[in-house]
């Protein structure tokens, strides 16, 4: 059983995300339009899991061959959608040298996509929302310390929120 740990924000995320980004972008090349750093460590000053959240963006779905052999020779495996249309899941191992992320890749037309980014730049935008996103994940990592069931679901009306605002 993990515990669910939610961290002060740590300027080293930063720094984390390029080294992934890097490794990528290499293996990408041409294939990506951009590597997207999302999620909670993505925002100065959001408390978050320690866990670097991407987004690589490619034109359309017909590349997705093309990636999962890109991303297969430096060791990550496709999952599938898990479950989310239009967002495919990756998995890795052997990745000691990074930091530990969640690796998707989209197409740039993707609904989950547009979600992911709108999100992650309200918070960027909106300090207020930062404290009180932080303030809602540290109550719910304490509540449910290990349940990351009950702790998304702690933390759902606030993201749901953000969404309704930005008509999501």
């Amino acid at each position: 059983m993990k515990k669910v740990t939610v961290l002060s924000y740590d300027e080293n995320w930063t720094k984390a995300f390029e080294d992934i980004r890097a490794e990528l972008a290499e293996a990408f090349g041409e294939l990506a339009l951009s590597i997207e750093h999302i999620g909670s460590t993505s925002v100065r000053g959001l408390s978050a899991k320690p866990i670097i959240d991407i987004d690589v963006v490619i034109n359309d779905r017909s590349q997705l061959d093309s990636v999962i052999a890109a991303l297969g020779k430096i060791g990550y495996r496709h999952e599938g959608d898990l479950g989310i249309p239009g967002r495919e899941a990756f998995k890795y191992d052997g990745k000691e040298h990074l930091m530990k992320h969640h690796l998707y890749v989209c197409a740039k037309d993707c609904a989950e996509l547009k979600r992911h980014l709108a999100f992650r730049d309200y918070l960027r935008t909106h300090p207020e929302a930062v404290k009180e996103y932080s303030r809602v994940k540290e109550e719910g990592a304490a509540l449910y310390p290990f349940d990351i069931d009950k702790y998304i679901a702690h933390k759902s009306p606030f993201i749901e929120g953000i969404y309704c605002k930005l008509g999501l």
